[in-house]
């Protein structure tokens, strides 16, 4: 290592270097993983024991070639698409590994790979490079050792935080031998996903110094507003906060995976039960019959007695009739899934131009799982917002200033046409800033007292510090990204916050520098909910500048604002019902000596030793009072385009969306209602914020009993049931509220939900409600809500995220969805799909996910019904045939069925279908509802396609033999012989499940024609074909059907046979399809109608009005949700010696 540095971490295992991995295989473990994940569909499984089967001479009634050659198709296919996927992790692990870094080594820096660097090595991280481990901050740039970071990959917030080095390491500043003789020892916690704790013990020179979470820097973390720093390096790769919270990569697996296990174990036992009659029916017939034909019928000289004859023909008859559930159907889902995703990837109307992202379907098997969603749980900025803050309007002296109207007075909605407002007469303002409404410009401009002071109370009321590398080029750092967007707005208007030091703050206004003595920081507290500076003003006036919630604000109102503070607050309605988070703005002039005063208080109060908080919170109150209001400020959390509809159109559809965030409870409640999933109408919004087990579940229980009076009772059906301690896994039932409830919940009340006895509390009670906010959560509490809902509910989950602090929630729920957005790319990089923009959702559930259930589920529906057609008519055969396992068909028929004569119509009923198209799937989302209760494939509709299986192979069977019993051509020939009964009834069959997927198709396309009728026409030239005399004679021992096409298919009593099959059998489907919505009407069932309706009839398109509602203010104060930096600034530890360079 680079440094003689002893590093002691209590822990049993950990990482030797810095790599990280998400990948699944390398390439000596490919081969079995592989193999053993795909084995794990019973299925394989199944046909890996029925080539066993074949392979035994006495039994093998088909060739081994006919199984192992499909099933390897199909086992190589996964494998080939799973080794892709994950070659893409490699790749991707590959690009974070090899990223450099400075090492100190040997005295000196040198650059190493991320993946090199090892526990005790001393790096160096220069401004806006990431940070490549957990290290403990040795020194900076920055007075004091002060280091800023942002951790939007940790939690989702792009304000900045402060980190500082411990003052006896500060003091090596970046002298690489000081460095280089550290020969510090650090005693720490084992590897842990808690990114807001650490404890820790450093041992240098005799002393021993705590270390705790703000000497830490995460990986994952961005240096920020800080030339350079040295860290020691304390936990590297798997052992990082960041991966410890990114949850394991589990393999996949849809509801209808797991049901098809669940269907092939049924099948196989209907098999054998099958073959085990046959083999009793055998062994009777061998007793009575065979046993007597033994000169006509030798028995082979293994077979001693009938039984051992009924026990070979039992696993004779399990290999014929093995296409119950014939390999190609594993094929063909694999071939629908792959095509399905391409219409993903290939979706114009979710490519994102500005970026150039299409939308990628990073998994091809999970796509009909997408059209059984119930709840989707959200992250919010960056996914649900653009983590972009803008000054939208404001209030000043009972002026409402923000919105734009055309000449006739006509108020016009801001678009990119719309003239933006001229700064050029401000050289120092932001280029990038933009603002509409001329008449605020010329307010500044002609001098207006209120206006001049509004912008000077945003240019001093902040703690903003500014970054001014360049001259005239000013970067701000805001710890709050609303603070920055009020201060960038006065600085555009003219009132630029140049600079600070601990005693000053220096502003150009209008062009003038005016230098400003700070006199006091009243910094924001949770429970104070605003904050105050008070300045002497250059004209050695005394001035409080005050800028908070408006429910706090207002009760410290002088009373002669009165009048002022309604028209105010009419303002702040109009704000909220935007959307907007609003805050109040005010001042108040102090007399001199009444500040000197209080100014003594203050020091006592911030000198005391005990209940110094309390002290100090009573010493503002009383200056902080009869205030003289100046206006509001109105700033847009800018949402990504189309959020509030596509929540709204997913609740039409009954999902639920939970946001589960890293931000504050305030900001994360205004972005729910901004976004209509908390709305003004609801009957409720429980807040739980409880410290400890107790309170937590009291307030969870009431909160529920409140929804649905008497749940709390014995009585209660859940309870009763619960009661019962049913085995794991079971289900809790919906539960229906009494009106329409939220759900507000922090991270730190939820770590006491989470526990075992209150889990089932906190899941009842959030399931009763239309949407929840879980806020101040860690990414391992985001996977554990997710976890717990799939647990219990057993329903389809989506998780969808744009930043690292969303990985283990994409990862934990059945579909992670990840969006390429501001945070970086490990969300998207862990994800099974990806796109740009939130409102995208609407397309991937309600147009790909729900064709695909549909298409799926037809499919599923018909291949099950054709292949229990085609095989049972072997069964009635076995009755006719002394149960001998001879085979009904040809066995070039038996070969081509599922491959060639019955593949296309399927793929292109399951590529190709639409029930309605893409806008009506759009404009009624209560279509989806059948995908999230599985009503369209099931146990039930599994049995149904059964029953209708065995009925059709009834008709199948006897209607051709009863055609054909002792009948005789024109010519007086017999017809009744093996093969005329043989093509009559593949014939039949071929032109039944024809028929039937017809009447399956709703949407056709020439390609579906082709595939549907041009099989059928290919059948026929394949059967003179195979039956030519040519083949015959040239293979007579493969090809022995000589002309027998030729004189069966001009029969009168084939044609007969044919037609009256292929009615018989799809009669019951037109009969079932024609009753059932008279009798047994969904819901779906009459929105189709409504479609066919408004298809000959077509609506005018719905005009939307926007509702306001007077009483849906929500003060969204603008501040972290920890104390800003006013301590650090007024005790001088931000101050810069360095001055800016000139340009």
């Amino acid at each position: 290592m680079g440094s003689f540095v002893l590093l002691i971490v209590l822990v049993f295992f950990y990482s030797q270097n810095n790599s990280i991995k998400t990948s699944k295989y390398n390439a000596f473990n490919f081969l079995p993983m592989n193999l053993f994940e795909q084995f794990q569909r019973l299925a394989n499984a199944y046909f890996l024991f029925l080539l066993f089967l074949q392979l035994i001479p006495q039994i093998a009634s088909l060739a081994w070639y006919t199984t192992v050659m499909p099933l390897m198709v199909v086992l190589s296919i996964t494998a080939v698409k799973d080794a892709i996927d994950d070659l893409k992790r490699h790749h991707n692990d590959n690009q974070v590994n090899n990223r450099s870094v400075m090492v100190l080594m040997n005295g000196r820096m040198v650059t190493e790979k991320w993946m090199d660097i090892q526990v005790g090595d001393i790096i160096k991280l220069e401004n806006n490079q990431a940070v490549t481990a957990d290290i403990l901050l040795l020194s900076s740039s920055e007075p004091y050792s002060l280091t800023y970071i942002e951790t939007a990959e940790l939690d989702g917030e792009t304000n900045l935080k402060v980190k500082q080095a411990i003052s006896v390491t500060s003091e090596m500043e970046d002298n690489l031998k000081l460095l280089s003789a550290f020969d510090g020892e650090v005693r720490c916690e084992s590897p842990n996903n808690k990114l807001d704790r650490f404890t820790g013990v450093l041992t240098y020179r005799g002393e021993d110094y705590i270390l705790d979470h703000d000497r830490l820097i995460l990986r994952g973390c961005v240096i920020r507003n800080t030339d350079w720093c040295y860290g020691l390096v304390i936990f590297t790769g798997p052992d990082t906060k960041l991966m410890q919270n990114s949850g394991k990569s589990t393999f996949k697996r849809t509801h209808i995976d797991h049901l098809m296990n669940v269907l092939v174990l049924w099948i196989f036992l209907f098999l054998g039960s099958m073959c085990f009659i046959l083999a009793i029916g055998h062994c009777i017939w061998e007793n009575k019959k065979g046993y007597y034909f033994q000169d006509f019928l030798p028995w082979k000289e293994y077979v001693s007695s009938s039984v051992v004859s009924a026990t070979l023909i039992f696993w004779s008859y399990f290999i014929i009739l093995n296409t119950m559930v014939p390999i190609s159907l594993y094929v063909s889902v694999e071939i629908i899934r792959l095509g399905n995703s391409f219409y993903i990837n290939w979706d114009q109307k979710m490519f994102y131009e500005p970026k150039n992202t299409p939308a990628r379907a990073r998994t091809t098997t999970l796509n009909e799982e997408l059209g059984q969603v119930t709840y989707v749980f959200s992250d919010k900025t960056g996914t649900l917002t653009q983590n972009i803050m803008i000054f939208n309007k404001c209030s000043i002296n009972g002026k409402f200033y923000g919105d734009v109207y055309d000449k006739n007075g006509q108020r016009v909605d801001v678009s990119e046409k719309t003239e933006k407002v001229d700064f050029s007469y401000n050289k120092l303002a932001d280029p990038k800033f933009s603002f509409y409404d001329k008449t605020l410009v010329e307010a500044v401009k002609r001098g207006d007292r209120w206006v001049h002071l509004f912008f000077l109370s945003l240019s001093l009321c902040h703690t903003v510090i500014p970054e001014e590398k360049v001259e005239g080029e000013l970067v701000y750092q805001a710890q709050s990204p609303d603070e920055g967007a009020l201060v960038t707005a006065a600085r555009n208007f003219g009132f630029v916050f140049r600079s600070r030091t601990s005693e000053t703050i220096m502003v150009v206004e209008m062009g003038e520098t005016k230098i400003y003595q700070l006199l006091a920081i009243l910094d924001f507290s949770n429970v104070r909910k605003r904050m105050s500076v008070i300045v002497r003003t250059p004209e050695d006036r005394v001035m409080l500048f005050c800028k908070g919630a408006d429910t706090i604000l207002c009760q410290l109102l002088h009373p002669s604002c009165r009048s002022l503070k309604e028209v105010t607050m009419d303002h702040l309605d109009d704000f909220a019902s935007d959307g907007l988070r609003t805050l109040m703005v005010a001042y108040r002039e102090l007399d001199n000596a009444f500040f000197q005063n209080w100014s003594l208080k203050h020091n006592e109060a911030y000198l005391s030793l005990e209940d110094r908080e309390n002290k100090i919170s009573l010493v503002y109150e009383e200056i902080e009072k009869d205030l003289m209001l100046l206006g509001a400020t109105a700033i847009e959390d800018k949402l990504q385009d189309g959020v509030p509809e596509t929540i709204f159109t997913l609740n039409k559809a009954k999902i639920k969306v939970w946001v589960l965030t890293g931000d504050k409870q305030e900001t994360a409640v205004n972005i729910a209602y901004a976004c209509n999933i908390f709305h003004d109408e609801m009957d409720g919004i429980f807040i739980v914020e409880g410290k400890d087990n107790e309170t937590v579940q009291q307030e969870l229980r009431s909160a529920r009993d409140q929804m649905k009076p008497g749940c709390l009772l014995e009585s209660d059906p859940i309870n009763s049931y619960l009661a019962t301690k049913p085995k794991m896994p079971f289900r809790i039932p919906e539960e229906v509220p009494n009106g329409t409830y939220g759900l507000v919940i922090s991270g730190y009340s939820l770590a006491h939900a989470l526990e075992g006895n209150l889990q089932l509390d906190l899941l009842r009670t959030a399931c009763m409600c239309k949407g929840v906010i879980c806020c101040r959560m860690t990414p391992l509490q985001k996977a554990q809500v997710v976890e717990l809902v799939k647990r219990y509910k057993k329903v389809v989950t989506l998780a969808i995220g744009d930043g690292a602090n969303d990985v283990s929630m994409i990862k934990a729920a059945h579909i992670g969805v990840g969006i390429s957005g501001q945070e970086g790319m490990q969300a998207m990089l862990n994800s099974d799909y990806a796109f740009s923009q939130f409102h995208y959702l609407q397309r991937l559930l309600f147009i790909h996910g729900r064709w695909s259930y549909n298409r799926m589920c037809k499919f599923l529906s018909y291949f099950f019904y054709k292949n229990f057609a085609f095989t049972l008519v072997h069964f009635w055969y076995a009755f006719y045939s002394g149960f001998s396992a001879q085979t009904v068909y040809d066995t070039w028929f038996i070969t081509f069925y599922n491959l060639v004569y019955t593949s296309l119509p399927v793929l292109g009923l399951s590529l190709f279908d639409q029930d309605v198209n893409e806008t009506w799937s759009l404009r009624f989302p209560e279509l989806y509802e059948p995908g999230q209760h599985n009503l369209y494939f099931n146990k039930k509709e599994f049995v149904k396609c059964l029953v209708h299986g065995i009925y059709s192979s009834l008709v199948l069977f006897f209607i051709p033999m009863g055609a054909i019993y002792n009948s005789v051509r024109s010519d007086g020939k017999e017809i009744s012989d093996y093969q005329s009964f043989s093509v009559i009834v593949q014939t039949s069959l071929l032109c039944a499940v024809t028929a039937q997927i017809a009447l399956e198709t709703t949407y056709w396309t020439m390609i579906s024609h082709i595939f549907t009728w041009g099989s059928l026409g290919f059948y026929f030239c394949i059967l003179f074909f195979l039956y030519s005399d040519g083949l015959c004679l040239m293979f007579p021992n493969v090809f022995q059907f000589l002309g027998v096409a030729r004189n069966t298919l001009n029969l009168p009593q084939m044609w007969l046979s044919v037609i009256l099959s292929m009615v018989l059998c799809i009669l019951p489907v037109i009969g079932y399809q024609f009753l059932k919505p008279l009798f047994w009407p969904v819901s779906v069932d009459k929105i189709i109608d409504r479609i066919h309706h408004c298809m000959r009839h077509p609506l005018p398109p719905p005009i939307r009005t926007k509702l306001k509602h007077p009483s849906s203010r929500r003060s969204a104060y603008a501040f972290s949700h920890k104390q800003g930096f006013g301590a650090l600034i007024t005790s001088g530890k931000t101050l810069k010696t360095k001055l800016p360079k000139k340009k």
